[in-house]
């Protein structure tokens, strides 16, 4: 099995008697800054990535079609980035253009805003702490078979669909992390998600493209999932299974074009201890805060080689 700790912490790390308050107040007010602007321009050109991919993927020459599917797909299933921090409410400064956008992108991404919101809100809440951390559900790999049928996305397809269609029922008993008074509102959400979806295939369908959906969503965002896969096992694996958010969790540095489609979320640190701070800011953060950090990698590739060479 995966060490509960597969490295060190670093020796640079500084130890602090509570980590939530190694920022001044002031600074964190300022770093806590939300910005329309921001959130407008990062929205647009990770859109503007799939709608050019997706261009491509339809219309390109052979030789482009297959790199351009890549792209799409990479660039669809990182939705699930801007869906997470529009879901914090931190993308944006208003709090409608938050909400819309955390939905829209989770349709995208084959996500429902409304209930990943509170989901997630118990994940922060509880980081790694077994049973009451709702993403300690997934497994965390403890061989290599394990870990590649978690890059596979298969478990991830099986989750969703399943999920889905419980809450669209209103099967919600194991969902403790939803307060009663929320239920209404995430069945008609998802429902709601579900329906735009088949409404999409008959349509397309109707018009003479049966296979419209399977070409520009099912099969993109199944190859863009190991992607993702590869990047979130990054953020807790082999972190400390405590309630030290200098330790539970891992801040990866990685390339402008990936901070990009993950709208910073590679400084996970930095979000674990202070999710009041937006994506734009997180960089900024980093600089202030990196000498507490027990976990800082120099790129994804370099974590998941410590994972698989961790297992016993």
């Amino acid at each position: 099995m995966v060490s509960e700790v597969f490295q060190p912490p670093s020796p640079a790390a500084v130890p602090v008697a509570n980590p939530r308050q190694i920022l001044a107040t002031r600074d964190l007010a300022a770093l806590n800054e939300r910005s329309n602007l921001e959130g407008s321009v990062r929205l647009t050109a990770h859109l503007a990535i799939i709608g050019l991919s997706g261009y491509l993927w339809g219309t390109g020459s052979t030789w482009l079609a297959l790199p351009s599917l890549f792209l799409y797909g990479i660039s669809l299933a990182f939705m699930f980035c801007a869906m997470h921090e529009c879901a914090h409410r931190t993308a944006f400064a208003n709090a409608k253009l938050n909400d819309g956008a955390a939905w829209f992108a989770g349709l995208l991404s084959f996500y429902n805003s409304t209930f990943y919101r509170r989901y997630h809100k118990w994940h922060h809440r509880y980081t790694r702490i077994a049973g009451k951390d709702p993403e300690l559900g997934d497994l965390e790999p403890e061989n290599v078979l394990q870990y590649l049928w978690q890059l596979s996305g298969i478990p991830w397809w099986q989750g969703k669909i399943v999920g889905h269609l419980k809450t669209a029922f209103g099967q919600l008993d194991n969902c403790y992390f939803l307060p009663e008074a929320t239920h209404a509102e995430v069945i008609r959400s998802t429902r709601l998600q579900l329906g735009i979806g088949v409404a999409i295939a008959l349509i397309s369908t109707t018009l003479g493209h049966p296979w419209f959906l399977a070409k520009y969503w099912l099969l993109p965002l199944a190859v863009g999932q190991p992607f993702l896969r590869f990047i979130l096992l990054a953020e807790h694996t082999g972190c400390s299974s405590d309630d030290n958010p200098l330790t539970n969790t891992r801040t990866t540095l990685t390339l402008s074009p990936l901070q990009l489609l993950m709208w910073n979320m590679s400084y996970h640190t930095e979000h674990h201890l202070y999710p009041s701070i937006p994506f734009h800011r997180l960089p900024k953060a980093h600089q202030q805060l990196k000498t507490h950090f027990a976990h800082i990698e120099p790129g994804y590739l370099n974590v998941n080689q410590k994972i698989v060479a961790a297992f016993k």
